[in-house]
């Protein structure tokens, strides 16, 4: 008789076990949303966070918040938020379990947070760049991750400087920093590759361009070559193709300046061609305009139209002879 009752007791407990193994509703992390099992690295905690915080036997507690953009979260019965801006996930722990204790909610609470989600740490990549988007700065994140994370620079259209924006601590202010690309990309100065924490913007600039029209191969837009070079007439009619047979010995510069204001400025090609006069520097945004020379467009006219009838002058006779 006693044996089959240690025998009901025994399939009892293991009832009781197995209930208790399968009921989601008793381990301490229920309600806790399951991206909070992601490994995320310790980084300080910051406005729009989403925290996974778990009080040990204590299913009211355990949750998952939102930093405030106070930088505060609020839990169930505690009458004040906890402050949790600029801390650690470690030392969120503390100031939640004192906080428990000091309202008298729990004797000695066991309290593990931990990061589901950072969203305090954007870094902003736009400009110059194949595809701008705005990441988390999530571990160690460098400029060139940044760029990379934007699909690279845009060869085509990108300057020759980055240029980072960053918060300089609590006052409101920025500072700013300019990064040659070139030298960023080859890797020869290992602190041009600079850390970013979030909260930075990294703008990639276009490159400063010129338009060159009229009597030239290509007409169009170029970019200027180098900003600390020399960029002239002569490399941009080169960068167009050169000249065609009806430009005219004279050209010039459309430029507008800082005011709006818009200037003619000369270009004596042909002597500059014939180097008895200086290049003339462009600058960006200048509209290099080389019109044909109705003389050279007149006497070529003219030629072909005595070449053409010379030819069927001769056509027809030899047609009449036959």
């Amino acid at each position: 008789m006693r044996s089959k009752q240690s025998i009901a007791i025994c399939f009892g407990l293991l009832s009781t076990l197995t209930a208790f193994a399968q009921d989601p509703a008793r381990p301490i992390s229920a309600g806790v949303d399951p991206s909070a099992n992601i490994n995320l690295p310790m980084q300080k905690v910051g406005p729009e966070d989403l925290l996974a915080i778990q009080v040990y036997d204590s299913p009211e507690f355990t949750k998952t918040v939102r930093v405030s953009a106070e930088g505060t979260v609020r839990l169930p019965m505690l009458k004040t938020p906890v402050k949790v801006e600029g801390m650690l996930p470690s030392e969120i722990e503390i100031q939640i379990a004192e906080a428990l204790k000091r309202e008298q909610l729990l004797v000695d609470p066991f309290v593990t947070v931990n990061v589901a989600e950072y969203h305090s740490r954007p870094v902003t990549v736009i400009g110059a760049v194949r595809s701008p988007t705005i990441f988390q700065a999530i571990g160690t994140v460098r400029l060139t991750d940044a760029l990379a994370r934007a699909g690279g620079l845009d060869s085509l259209n990108a300057g020759p400087e980055i240029v980072v924006t960053r918060p300089n601590g609590d006052t409101g202010a920025q500072s700013v920093q300019r990064i040659p690309a070139k030298a960023l990309v080859a890797g020869s100065d290992s602190e041009l590759n600079i850390k970013l924490n979030g909260g930075e913007e990294v703008r990639v600039p276009e490159v400063a361009k010129i338009i060159v029209e009229g009597s030239v191969v290509r007409p169009g837009t170029y970019p200027v070559l180098d900003p600390i070079s020399t960029n002239t007439v002569m490399t941009a009619i080169a960068q167009a193709g050169g000249l065609i047979q009806y430009a005219d010995h004279k050209a010039y510069i459309i430029r507008i300046d800082d005011q709006g204001v818009t200037h003619r400025i000369d270009v004596p090609l042909w002597d500059i061609q014939n180097r008895k006069k200086p290049d003339i520097t462009l600058q960006a945004r200048d509209i290099l305009q080389v019109p044909d020379s109705p003389k050279r467009r007149i006497t070529q006219n003219t030629i072909n139209s005595v070449t053409g009838v010379g030819s069927s002058a001769a056509t027809a006779a030899i047609y009449i002879a036959r």
